[in-house]
């Protein structure tokens, strides 16, 4: 399916440094591309209702990761998801009386277009598991011919002892496991289950449901299966980073991973992602944001409302994205507040006469910005480091020295490396 359009990026002045993230399966910092070509692949969007700010936030993480690599002068290819078939879609168009199909492209688009407006960079691959279903089932394939699947009442099972690495993600004892599948989609309990935490990769046709035909007959892919094969398919055996929010480390992380281990013969890290990547949870007057609570904030709305996006960009990046924290009115309002002191220092910087370069000062800052975003995605240090320039501008001090090219590289910079239109 379509992305969303492109993004210009300004050129800036040097490169930054090598970016380093914190890595869920190693507990531990690491070099998030070790080559010249990195590559992600980020779960992507289940399509039954609007872009609220959980989402928002951690698609805005990626993209810090996406814009510092690129600043560091690495190529990228980047693949993302959508899960525009799964029980939560059905459940909601049936609930509304609305055609799944319908339900779920309105959504897509809505999801587009919220993504646009916030200024993130398009993924180079959005790819739908309807059109990946020969891709998945194929993967599939690879799991059978490894006698690593098993039927249950139609249904086609994964075994979890095919993969001797399996837990290696997340760390996690298995009652932790068993408590997190339960709660996050699984089915632990069903009777008949060679091992309570096998995943299943295809669920058999039910009455009224969307169904298409396959080797192991007519039904849908699982969900981990379908990002193995997808992620696999797009970005290779190995990729660099598997990305999400901190909830799908367990099970979906975890079983992805085991997925593409068995299917493709390797051992331990040899397959899949070098490292994985999660982002917190977003609350709302103190509860996290989900849907079956009813307390999101959607991006759509806030847009509808007249606030600036670049408002709700430096909202969210005033947090670090591996922390949970509260959307409030307050943050918007103090992010909103910040958008304005930052746009009128740079308001010199529209006409740049011929041959002026930047003073010290905004290099530093270039320097200050660069250092943070390589250290983990230190949004909230960046925002820091642009904050103290401004506030030199404003007061009419040191800061100001470069005059208009200062402005114009801090304005390219905030551009360029937090995707904040000024």
């Amino acid at each position: 399916m379509d992305s969303w359009a492109p993004v210009h990026i300004p050129d800036l002045p040097g490169r930054a440094p090598v970016t380093r993230i914190w890595d869920t399966s190693s507990n531990a910092l690491a070099v998030a591309a070790p080559g010249q070509l990195a590559t992600m692949y980020a779960c992507g969007i289940t399509p039954y209702d609007a872009t609220h700010m959980g989402h928002a936030a951690t698609y805005l993480a990626w993209d810090l990761l996406s814009r510092s690599w690129r600043d560091s002068g690495r190529a990228m290819r980047y693949a993302q998801n959508v899960t525009d078939v799964d029980d939560p879609l059905l459940e909601r168009a049936n609930r509304d009386g609305d055609d799944w199909r319908e339900l779920a492209d309105r959504e897509i688009e809505r999801y587009r277009g919220d993504m646009a407006a916030l200024r993130v960079l398009p993924p180079d691959y959005l790819i739908g598991a309807v059109e990946a279903l020969g891709v998945i089932e194929d993967f599939s394939g690879l799991l059978a011919g490894r006698d690593a699947v098993y039927e249950l009442e139609t249904d086609v099972y994964a075994l979890k002892s095919a993969d001797p690495h399996f837990g290696s993600v997340s760390g996690f004892d298995v009652p932790t496991m068993l408590e997190l599948s339960a709660e996050r989609g699984g089915d632990p309990d069903r009777p008949g289950k060679k091992d309570p935490l096998d995943p299943m990769i295809w669920l058999a046709k039910r009455p009224g449901e969307p169904h298409w035909d396959s080797r192991f007959g007519p039904g849908r892919p699982g969900w981990h299966v379908e990002c193995a094969a997808i992620a696999s398919r797009w970005l290779g055996v190995t990729f660099d980073v598997q990305a999400g929010g901190s909830d799908l480390i367990f099970p979906h992380h975890e079983m992805s991973a085991s997925h593409a281990r068995v299917a493709y013969g390797a051992d331990g890290a040899d397959a899949f992602a070098r490292r994985y990547v999660h982002a917190g949870m977003v609350r709302y007057a103190g509860v996290k944001m989900s849907k079956s609570l009813g307390n999101l904030v959607f991006v759509s709305r806030l847009r509808e409302s007249g606030t600036d996006p670049m408002a709700i960009r430096l909202a969210v990046l005033a947090h670090h994205y591996r922390g949970d924290w509260d959307w409030t009115d307050q943050g918007l309002a103090r992010a909103t507040e910040r958008l304005g002191r930052w746009r009128a220092a740079v308001a010199s910087g529209t006409t740049v006469p011929p041959g002026a370069e930047p003073g010290q000062d905004a290099l530093a800052a270039l320097a200050g910005v660069r250092e943070r975003m390589a250290d983990d995605l230190d949004a909230p240090g960046a925002l820091a480091v642009i904050d103290g320039w401004a506030d030199g501008v404003l007061a009419g001090g040191t800061a100001s020295a470069g005059g208009a090219a200062s402005a114009a590289l801090i304005r390219d910079a905030v551009d360029a490396l937090l995707g904040i239109q000024l």
